[in-house]
């Protein structure tokens, strides 16, 4: 048996496809996995030990063009070109593969249920977070130029008419496509990528999904994987010299914003007498001076990381997030986009940490957030919370694909 794991966007994108491959390759199946061919994301599957099959593009090639156009973008176009570079990718990606499990940006996952239709193999949709997917239980996603109406609160409306603004955005380039490929048009582009039965590939603490009549969703856990590389011994020896310090770290968001909050959080760390340890990450933060307080680190084990920190300040991602969290670590969430302020919200409900308000934080802001994130009861809570995530969501996922495999067979 083959599988194609298909996803494309940042690191929390691609991250629970090795954890979840690598489980899949145990059992005995043959695996391999189309993503974005940046080098740190070709490091982690190479990690897992999975085979990658190259996406149209890097991510961080393509979100720096993104934001170097200063031109009105049209979405609708963009999605379009999306979808027919990533169906000839995966299309070559799925050759002798039996299932497709896709995930990733929107015009992704639609090119993934077209090559899928027309090799006539099984998919699954899947999402690392529950507000992509119909619930009555939360809004929509708004679009830029496609804001949610501020007439209505009922949720089930919104969700209606998610399905009109996902048309007006991906509709007409993802049926021009099926056209020209052979395959019908689809009235509902967003239910038919989803399908009646998606995968929710997240923790059922952190990221609950409430049962609703508008999607059948099924619920796997977290697919993690292990990270057993040491420390660098640099680091070890700044850990060794002094208390837990605070890590801060945007991930792989390429923007000035990152870099700005990066220096205003270690202005922070210093006013609340704390050390730091700042990821570089794609924003290339680098120090604003050589005191030794202050540490900077490249792709690093966070798995072994975190578990000695005071508290992580991070943009808001869903790796980092559960990786935070199955640490004991209390958070600071400073949300920039997409997903990112539902998972600061999730931090802050269950007490593990603090939500900054807005996407641009100053030295001020950030250190009242620490003050409250460092205080006994979140330590407490974050630990209590710790000790119930779950690390099964790879087997689970794992096994449920192969009883799909089975079922088609």
């Amino acid at each position: 048996m083959r599988i194609l794991l298909s996803t494309y966007g940042s690191r929390g994108d691609v991250e629970p496809m090795g954890g979840l491959g690598a489980r899949l390759q145990a059992l005995g199946v043959e695996v391999v996995v189309c993503a974005p061919p940046d080098e740190e994301f070709a490091a982690v599957l190479d990690r897992a030990g999975l085979p990658l099959k190259p996406a149209f593009s890097s991510v961080r090639q393509w979100v720096t063009k993104a934001l170097a156009d200063r031109t009105v973008v049209d979405l609708p176009r963009r999605a379009a070109e999306i979808v027919a570079a990533q169906f000839a990718a995966i299309k070559e990606a799925a050759r002798g593969c039996h299932l497709i499990l896709a995930a990733g940006l929107f015009p992704s996952t639609a090119a993934a249920r077209s090559v899928a239709e027309q090799m006539g193999i099984h998919y699954v949709y899947a999402t690392f977070c529950p507000i992509w997917l119909p619930s009555e239980h939360h809004r929509p996603h708004a679009f830029p130029g496609y804001p949610l109406t501020p007439h209505t609160a009922d949720n089930r409306v919104l969700w209606d008419m998610n399905v009109q603004t996902m048309n007006a955005m991906f509709g007409i380039g993802f049926n021009a496509h099926r056209a020209s490929i052979g395959l019908p048009a689809v009235d509902n582009v967003r239910d038919h990528v989803l399908t009646t039965n998606p995968w929710l590939i997240s923790d059922p603490v952190l990221s609950p999904w409430q049962p609703t009549d508008l999607c059948d969703a099924l619920q796997t856990g977290a697919c993690i994987l292990p990270d057993d590389r040491p420390l660098p011994g640099d680091l070890l020896s700044f850990l060794d010299a002094g208390s837990a310090p605070v890590y801060v770290g945007f991930g792989s968001m390429p923007m000035q914003t990152a870099r700005e909050a990066a220096m205003a959080a270690i202005g922070a760390i210093r006013a609340q007498g704390r050390r730091a340890i700042v990821l570089r990450g794609w924003a290339d933060v680098a120090l604003i001076d050589d005191r030794d307080d202050c540490f900077t680190v490249g792709d690093v084990n966070q798995q072994a990381l975190f578990p000695r920190m005071a508290a992580v300040v991070h943009h808001g991602g869903a790796g980092t997030t559960t990786t935070a969290a199955r640490a004991g670590a209390p958070q600071v969430v400073v949300p920039q986009m997409a997903d990112q302020p539902y998972w600061a919200g999730r931090v802050a409900e269950l007490g593990i940490g603090i939500a900054h308000d807005g996407p641009v934080p100053s030295s001020g802001s950030l250190s009242a957030a620490l003050e409250v994130a460092l205080a006994q009861e979140i330590s407490a809570d974050a630990a209590k919370v710790a000790r119930t995530i779950r690390t099964d969501g790879s087997a689970v996922a794992a096994k449920l694909l192969l009883k799909t495999l089975r079922a088609e067979a």
